[in-house]
């Protein structure tokens, strides 16, 4: 189960997001999209997606809502619950950022903060429907105040799409992978995007990685991740349900357990070898275990946090005697889940903070999704009277760079 490696090893152990062969491939799928539009979009749909030459490629509100009708009423009521969920976290995030006006030497500058117009909201649905995802980055970009809010996805479950039209989208573009970011992207079949976030397989991310060049992207999101850290008091059957749970994603999820207590480790094995054998997607679960699994020794709890901040990792459980006293000394990554009563699918499916996190070690450079980006802050400057001392400043710094028509243009204003 679980391969024991040593605390050197960690930083090296997180795969990378993207391969060579599968971003050569989607260069080539994103030149089809971007030169041929529609047509090449409408053969790779159907190609990938199996979508019928019948089918539309886009669908609009009305039939969005039209497909919030069909689902069953409980289904219905827990997706509503959710999005309220996620709505009331995003606005308080929202709340937090304020714009800005503050007296300069001179008049007046500051801030304004501006929604994004557009944006493309990437939801993986190839293996299962994940409405969750749609609801995780749909919701934030309308409570951002985005104008356009596009959701792609390549599953057709009527969920997915009453997923999105509770989030509040405007348009779904029926179909996944590298050539729907690239359409996202481009502008085929739908508004070109400002933005472009989601979590997805390789292809989806090699894309992101391309459509960078031309707009904003959340993050380059590899295969998801949870580290655990736990210590003499932690429940062997908790840590394995936890691991288990996070490998049964895909065959490149990445379980890992760093512990104060060395006999922690086979007991996990054994849990994880009981449990799996139960377990409806153990093929999948027991091959992301053998193959990215792997357990630490620390020799402390401060020692734990330092490999912890080295692998950096999506998510980060706390399953020691005092978690909160370890969770301060915490500062890379993507998301914490504190005490053994906070399971890290808790955050997967809606308390309000989103699942939409950084892999690979980036949680280094930067947090989660969240409305904070579908927004700019945008500044602003209004001088009724420039200072003189500023004045000077502007023109003999602009000289000491050797930008002589910057300081010209400050001297035409010393008289006003």
């Amino acid at each position: 189960m679980l391969r024991t490696i040593t605390p050197d090893a960690i930083a090296a152990a997180a795969p990378a997001p993207i391969d060579a062969e599968t971003l050569t491939a989607a260069r080539s799928i994103f030149e089809d999209i971007r030169t041929q539009g529609q047509p090449a979009l409408r053969r790779l749909a159907s190609r990938f997606d199996a979508l019928p030459g019948d089918a539309p490629l886009v669908l609009d509100r009305p039939a969005l809502d039209a497909a919030l009708e069909t689902i069953n009423p409980d289904t219905r009521a827990l997706l509503e619950r959710t999005a309220d969920r996620i709505r009331a976290f995003a606005q308080a995030q929202k709340a937090c950022l304020q714009p800005l006006d503050l007296p300069v030497p001179g008049g007046r500058a500051g801030h304004t903060i501006e929604p994004m117009q557009t944006a493309g909201c990437y939801a993986p649905g190839g293996r299962y429907p994940l409405p969750s995802s749609v609801l995780m980055t749909a919701i934030p970009a309308r409570v951002a105040g985005v104008e356009t809010v596009v959701v792609a996805t390549p599953s057709r479950d009527p969920v997915m799409l009453a997923a999105a039209a509770i989030a509040g989208a405007d348009l779904l573009l029926n179909c996944g992978g590298a050539h729907a970011v690239a359409a996202l992207a481009t502008g085929a079949a739908v508004p070109a995007c400002d933005i472009i976030v989601g979590p997805g397989n390789r292809w989806v991310t090699a894309a992101k990685h391309i459509a960078s060049a031309a707009c904003a992207i959340d993050m380059l999101a590899g295969p998801s991740e949870l580290l655990i850290i736990a210590d003499h008091t932690a429940d062997p059957a908790l840590i394995a349900a936890d691991l288990l749970a996070q490998a049964e994603h895909d065959e490149h999820a990445c379980a890992q357990l760093i512990t104060t207590d060395a006999s922690l480790i086979p007991r996990v094995n054994a849990e994880l070898e009981s449990q799996l054998a139960t377990l409806s997607t153990a093929a999948v679960a027991r091959k992301a275990i053998e193959s990215n699994g792997w357990a630490c020794v620390a020799s402390s709890l401060e020692e734990a946090a330092r490999l912890a901040d080295a692998a950096a990792p999506e998510h980060l459980e706390i399953l020691t005697e005092s978690p909160e006293t370890v969770a301060a000394n915490l500062r890379h990554a993507g998301a914490l889940f504190i005490g053994p009563r906070t399971a890290e699918v808790f955050g997967d499916y809606g308390l309000g903070p989103n699942h939409t996190l950084p892999t690979g070690r980036t949680a280094r450079a930067r947090g989660g999704l969240s409305v904070l980006d579908f927004l700019r802050v945008r500044t602003w400057i209004n001088l009724d009277t420039p200072d003189p001392q500023t004045l000077a400043d502007t023109i003999a710094l602009a000289r000491t760079e050797h930008l002589e028509a910057h300081a010209r243009s400050a001297e035409r204003r010393l008289n006003g």
